[in-house]
Order: structure tokens, then sequence, then C-alpha cells
């Protein structure tokens, strides 16, 4: 007989074996994320049935509906429109235009779920990158002939037939020298003009997951994890009157705007170098000539774009009436509209995804009354997008690998496996309280690499509320930096969705993700210690053992 309980030795079984494809991605990330389906009900720890409802969550049908924005935002360029003019305003300088999309992010995170961030900013960062690298194609096209063919003799390069397309498509014929076979042989990312490139790429992609996760912890709406914490804190103890938006938000947003600060640097440091003078100047003297022309053609491609069309129009209202509605559904300070209708608790921000999402498959694409029949319009009726353009941008990947998270935290809970975990952390009795929060956010913030962060916190907050009240500290002194923690799921695709949009990109390596989101995980820890060791504890009174958690402690151990 083994000595370990049977069914949380299975689960923890399940864990490994997907953990270990997920890692090492043996096989595609979609597909291991398949194995708790089979895996599961061959062991007995959860029914086929009840293993297959975690797959298809609320946040799958989020995604659907923004994807349908997304689709129609890329179908009539509005996506091209805002990147040009953000990069006009950043300049092209690679520094500053990470931080200027950081911010931005880091903004619009706030009041949207950080998935729905990404899948927005995302498509607008990869047409800017787009941009670029077709500008230094063309450029080294154009240098190779003027004397300073050597120095720029790398950019050239073997385009991919996607590229050629967006070449010839914006009436540039161009035509590209494809240098030697065994040149492209020794360069892998031939897709790519220059390895600087390359690096600006990555270090684009990975700072908007990163800004999206920083800007999710300002707001108690601003992610899943802040709201659960919210409920639970809430119904363990109805008598602590004292997490509300404004409190919430007060703690939170100098921890954003320092964790902002030192993740630029960080991944500035880690893909662009320390040349902080090259890359972020705005001085007109000190631009490279690359860079000028990178500017220029920029211009010229926002002038080739025209007036604003109507189709963008829609999608411009679409996206802003999106996030309107989202954030007035429950802003927390003031009522919002879900209390216009009599049941509470049934409309989330999927369900306005949806309904907009659907709407665009409904609106025709031609101006209503307009006489302008042009020859290529054929059907006057045809709608903003349609299922094939939907079909294209969705993410099936995405969605499978989450809800195998979701798959994997519910067979946790109902195996007892995350029960055996707190039973595990009860010799902590011994120690002071910055040390149980610091033991508490490692432990969580390893955890959520490989866990849903929902998942993850639901499993841990009632071990610390637990672990708070024998050791009689202020259960907030040990919940507030765990909720923060969950978010720092940034070193695996798996870990967070944002990461997982930001992959399937292409631009970033498993080994870059795990590099960078090594660094930021170990800056947004020693942020949060330092925030709930100072400014948190005259704003939450964390000295002493509140009368709110005694009364709990009483009647928990009648």
């Amino acid at each position: 007989e083994i000595s370990v309980p049977e069914h949380e030795a299975c689960c923890a079984y399940v864990l490994m074996v997907t953990a270990v494809y997920w890692v090492s991605e043996a096989v595609p990330l979609g597909a291991a994320a398949l194995v708790p389906a089979f895996l599961y009900p061959l062991f007995g720890v959860l029914k086929s049935s009840e293993v297959a409802a975690e797959y298809c969550k609320d946040t799958t049908l989020l995604l659907m509906g923004v994807i349908c924005l997304a689709a129609s935002i890329e179908k009539w360029n509005l996506h091209k429109r805002i990147a040009l003019r953000m990069v006009m305003i950043a300049g092209a300088k690679p520094g500053m235009l990470v931080l200027g999309f950081m911010c931005c992010t880091v903004f619009l995170s706030m009041w949207l779920s950080n998935t729905s961030t990404t899948a927005m900013v995302m498509p607008i960062a990869e047409a800017v990158l787009q941009q670029l690298i077709c500008t230094g194609l063309a450029d080294s096209h154009n240098d190779s002939e003027t004397a300073e063919a050597p120095e720029d003799d790398d950019k050239e390069e073997n385009l991919d037939k996607n590229q050629l397309e967006l070449l010839y498509r914006n009436d540039r014929y161009v035509a590209i020298e494809i240098p030697n076979v065994k040149r492209v042989r020794a360069r892998r990312d031939s897709q790519y003009p220059t390895k600087r490139d390359h690096m600006i790429c990555k270090c684009l992609s990975l700072s908007i997951t990163y800004a999206a996760t920083i800007g999710g912890l300002i707001t108690i709406t601003g992610t899943s994890t802040n709201l659960i914490f919210a409920e639970q804190f809430n119904t363990r103890y109805p008598d602590a009157k004292v997490i509300n938006f404004g409190t919430w938000f007060i703690f939170s947003f100098p921890i954003a705007i320092i964790m902002l600060i030192l993740t630029w640097l960080w991944l500035h440091f880690l893909f662009l170098g320390c040349n902080f003078r090259e890359t972020c100047s705005l001085s007109k003297k000190r631009k490279t000539r690359r860079e000028m022309l990178s500017e220029k053609r920029i211009h010229e491609e926002y002038a080739k774009l025209g007036p604003i069309s109507y189709p963008e129009v829609v999608t411009g209202v679409f996206f802003i009436l999106m996030t309107l509605l989202w954030f007035t559904r429950e802003p927390g300070f003031v009522p919002g509209w879900t209390s216009l209708f009599e049941k509470k608790g049934y409309r989330t921000d999927a369900t306005v995804s949806v309904l907009l999402g659907f709407l665009l498959f409904l609106i025709p694409a031609r101006r209503p009354f307009s006489s302008s029949s042009s020859s290529k319009d054929d059907d006057p009726l045809a709608p903003m997008i349609t299922w094939k353009d939907f079909q294209r941008l969705m993410p099936w990947e995405i969605v499978i690998l989450v809800g195998g998270g979701y798959a994997l935290a519910a067979g946790c809970k109902v195996s007892g496996l995350s029960v055996w975990i707190g039973r595990q952390l009860e010799p902590m009795s011994g120690l002071p309280p910055w040390a149980v929060t610091l033991l508490a956010c490692l432990l969580v913030s390893a955890v959520t690499e490989f866990a849903s962060n929902p998942a993850t916190l639901t499993v841990f907050l009632p071990i610390l509320s637990a672990l708070s009240e024998t050791l009689l500290i202020n259960p907030l002194h040990t919940l507030i930096p765990a909720t923060m923690c969950v978010s720092f799921g940034v070193m695996l695709p798996v870990g967070n969705p944002p990461n997982a949009i930001v992959f399937s990109y292409g631009h970033v390596k498993i080994s870059d993700m795990v590099k960078a989101g090594f660094g930021v995980n170990l800056i947004g820890v020693a942020v949060v210690m330092l925030a709930i060791t100072t400014w948190g504890v005259p704003l939450f009174n964390l000295t002493e053992f509140p009368t709110w958690a005694v009364a709990r402690n009483v009647s928990g151990s009648l």
C-alpha cells in the first residue's frame, strides 16, 4: 500500500505530466493541455463530463467577442492607422516606442480584462513591427546601392511570401535581392532584417503582456483574481469594511508605477542593451539615417491610408463602446448598468463582448443611403466581418490551453491536493509576519506559472486565511500580497492568457519568456513586499490583529 493519499497522488502526477509537456514543448501546447481531459477520468479524479465543462468557460466567450472586434479592426486597417499615429507621436526610437506602448496598455488594462487588452493592443503592435521590418527591408535595398553598402549588407533579406505580398500591396514594387542560401541558413531568424530588429520585436511583444498584467493590478475590477479576492474576503470576514475600490487603488497605484518603470528598464537591458541615450533620446540630431528613413516612410504610409472610411468609424465606435460598457458594468465606486436588471450576477464582460461581436456580423459595411455604387462592392449588404475573417484570427490553441489550466485546477480542488499542500504549511508558525508573507508570495508566484491565476488564488486564499488566524497576523498582511503575486505568472505561455496571445504571434521563444519573466516576477514580489511593509501598514492598519478576524477565529474554533 502507498502511504501518500491516493487521489492526491494521482492529481499531482497529472499536474507534473502536463507541466513537463508544457515546458518541454514536446507536443503543441494545445495538445498538451488535453492531457487532463483523458488522464483525470482514467485515474478516477474527475468524470469526463466534468473535465469537459472546464474547457469552455466565460473567458472563451469573452475572447470570441474580442476576436470579432479584432477581425474588424484588421479587415478595415484601423489598427494600422492607430499604429502609425502612435509611432508618429513616440518616434521610431525603440526605447520610447516600447515605453509608449506600455503606458497605453497599462491604462487600457486598468479598465478592461488583461486578455482583452492584449488581444486589442497586440495587432496594433504587430502592425508597427511589420512597418519597421518593411522599412528595414526597403532601406537595406536602397542602402546597398549607395556608398554605405558594406555596413548595411546584412540587411539583405530572404523574404517569406507573406512579406512580399505586404510590400506589393503597398504599391511599392521593391525588388528584393535574395542573399545566397548559405548565409540564410546561418541566420535562423531570416524573417527579420537584422538581429537588432528581432530583439525589438521580442522586447515590444513581451512588454505588452507585462504591461497588461501590471495594469490589471491597479483596480479591483482590473483582473479576475482581484475580484475573487474581494469576494472571498468579504464572505469570510463580513464585518471588515476595509476593501473597496478606493483603498485598493491607493495601495496598488504606486506599485504599478514602480513596476512599470522597473520592468521597462529590465526589458530594455535584456533585449536592447544599456545604451539608453541611443534608444531613447528625443532630439533630432541623434537620429540614424535608417530611423530618419523609417519616420519618413511611416508618414508616407499614413498619407496612403487616405481619409477615414465608414467601416473604420463603425469599428472605432464599437471599440469605444465595448470599453465603456465593460468599465460601467460594475465600476465599484458607483452602481453600474447591471443594477438596472432585476437578477444580479448574470451578466459578465463576456455578455457585452459577444453581443457586440454578433452585431458586427449583422451591420452592413457600406454606409446606408450612400449613392456611390462602386464596381468592386458587388454585394451592397456585405457585413462588417464574415465568418471567414473571424475563423482566421480565432486562436483555438489558446482557448484549449487556458481550458487545460482550469481543468488542472478543478482536479486539484476535488482531489484534495490543495488541502494537502495547506497542511504542509503548518510548521511556519514561528516566523515573523514579513517572512510568512514573503514565503506566501514566492510560493504563489511559483505555482501560478503552471496553474491558471484564478485557480491558484482560489486554492491559496483559504489556506493563507487559516494560517494568518493561527499565527495571529492581520489576514490582509498575507492575502493582499498573495493576490498581487498571483498575477505574476509571466514566465510561461500557460501562466496567463495574455502571455499565450503574445506567444501566438511567434516573435518570442519560450526561453525568452522565461528569462524576461523571471526578472519581472522578482521585480513584482520585491515591489509588493515593499508596499505591504511601508504604505500598506497605515492604510490597512496592519500592525494589530483586527477584531473582525478575532470574531471569525472564535467561531472557527468552536
